[in-house]
């Protein structure tokens, strides 16, 4: 009996949360510029939405958002609470889009390996980025140190976080 319950629960809550990314989706249909960074419904019914778009999300983008979701739900049914918000400046890049929308700025990347890499974001594929750098290294002949341009291709599955190096 009680498994029986969790499991009508456990499909009351992958429907609900269905209808909330269509409801996004529909959303964001009108808006090609933004797109959906990041969904997060618990198990009380907390809706958490983060945007991001190719040109930046202000206020009426999230409200526009949120009345789409919220409009389109019957409180009746399902009691929820709703929060859409813009990915913001310290948040990590997880979409290839973000990376791109990102193209020619100073990332600062942590490698799965510990590697942590300050450097310019010169290219976005759809399987890796390539990043460039200068760094002060010995010499190879010589004492003292000497400015080398540096190179690296990384895989999005190499990189355990990346965000972006906002310089005022």
């Amino acid at each position: 009996m009680m498994r029986h319950a969790l499991r009508a629960s456990f499909y009351k809550i992958m429907t609900f949360t269905e209808k909330v990314n269509q409801l996004i989706e529909a959303g964001l249909e009108a808006r090609q510029d933004l797109f959906l960074v990041d969904l997060k419904i618990d198990t009380a019914n907390k809706i958490q939405v983060v945007l991001d778009g190719d040109n930046g999300v202000n206020l009426q983008d999230c409200i526009d958002i949120s009345k789409s979701i919220d409009n389109n739900l019957d409180r009746e049914k399902q009691d929820f609470s709703l929060e859409v918000a813009s990915a913001g400046l310290s948040s990590p890049l997880k979409l290839v889009r973000q990376f791109k929308k990102n193209l020619k700025r100073d990332l600062k990347i942590v490698t799965l390996s510990g590697e942590i890499i300050e450097a310019e974001l010169t290219d976005v594929s759809e399987d890796s980025i390539t990043l460039e750098w200068q760094a002060r290294e010995p010499k190879k002949i010589g004492k003292g140190k000497e400015t080398v341009d540096k190179k690296k291709l990384l895989t999005y599955s190499e990189i355990k976080e990346a965000t972006v190096i906002v310089s005022f």
